[in-house]
């Protein structure tokens, strides 16, 4: 019984109620049918959302006015070199993945020598490297209509045991990452940041080199996003990574991962992709257009944020 309260006074708890609450609403609206197909479904689709909401999660985990607004244009850059340099061909699908997660980590590094060197905000850093990373893509990418290769289609849509290879996969990539977070020096080291720079610093931290390895983590995790995304949906695209900027925000901040920094958890991010997904089936069901989907999707993260953000307060 102490065991259910506790999990019940855990901010990521929001999310996962939320997620159910939703699910429950879009299968009464579609009159009871397709639920199994609903829920695998949107696991899929949440693998994506949870992949690139790891890398932003450990970067806000840093402290306030820590964000990568660069992610959409690294995912859309990774896509790229992932297809280019598979170039169809079954033999090259591991070189093509790593060239994607290396592209992620140059642009991480980058973004952090743009905060380090030039002292300007991370939002800022951030969003001016995003401008310059779909201008590269554009010209890197453009036209380009190269499919992913035989066996990479078909990963994507394996199943092991009924489950989604990807779903599996995120999973992995989750628990390995929040044993980082949680057990490792590395992850102790950015919740420390996050509490307090100054005195992680005094405590023998290097604050610098820690900062620079989670933009890094942050931007190799954007380019695995890329080349899922580039199987997933059968080739790259400039604007195949756009949903993802408030998506990987609001998972972060909704799975219960402290916006002030040093608080972060990585379960959290499935209940609140969840949420978002269902709630994306929900409104197709309801026949919502493009404009009207947006808004209310904006309107509910909004008051979800803001309820979990007020029982925080309450909790301090």
């Amino acid at each position: 019984m102490n065991a259910i309260r506790r999990a019940a006074a855990q901010p990521w708890m929001l999310s996962f109620v939320g997620a159910v609450l939703v699910f429950v609403a879009a299968i009464i609206i579609a009159g009871g049918h397709g639920a199994g197909g609903m829920a695998s479904a949107a696991a899929s689709l949440a693998v994506f959302t949870v992949i690139v909401g790891l890398g932003q999660m450990f970067v806000v985990t840093l402290g306030p006015g820590n964000v990568d607004l660069s992610l959409p244009a690294n995912i859309g850059l990774a896509s790229a070199v992932a297809m280019k340099i598979m170039a169809g061909h079954n033999g090259m699908i591991l070189p093509g993945i790593l060239a994607a997660i290396g592209s992620g980590m140059v642009i991480g590094l980058v973004n952090y020598l743009l905060i380090a060197a030039l002292r300007i905000p991370p939002i800022i850093a951030t969003l001016s490297a995003s401008f310059i990373i779909q201008t590269v893509d554009i010209s890197y990418g453009r036209g380009l209509q190269v499919k992913p290769p035989p066996a990479f289609e078909a990963m994507s849509d394996a199943r092991i045991l009924g489950v989604p290879l990807l779903v599996l996969i995120a999973l992995i990539v989750s628990a390995l990452l929040a044993v980082v977070l949680h057990k490792q020096v590395f992850g102790r080291s950015v919740m420390a940041i996050g509490q307090n720079q100054r005195a992680a610093w005094l405590a023998g931290i290097a604050v610098g080199r820690i900062r620079c390895l989670t933009y890094i983590l942050c931007g190799a995790l954007g380019g695995l996003d890329g080349v899922l995304l580039a199987g997933y949906f059968r080739g790259s695209s400039v604007d195949i990574g756009d949903e993802y900027l408030l998506a990987s925000i609001a998972v972060v901040v909704i799975g219960g991962t402290s916006v002030g920094g040093g608080q972060a958890t990585v379960l959290g991010l499935w209940g609140a992709a969840l949420f978002l997904v269902f709630l994306q089936i929900m409104l197709n069901t309801l026949g919502a257009d493009a404009g009207m989907r947006l808004l209310i999707t904006g309107l509910v993260i909004i008051g979800v944020i803001t309820v979990a953000g007020g029982g925080r307060r309450a909790r301090r």
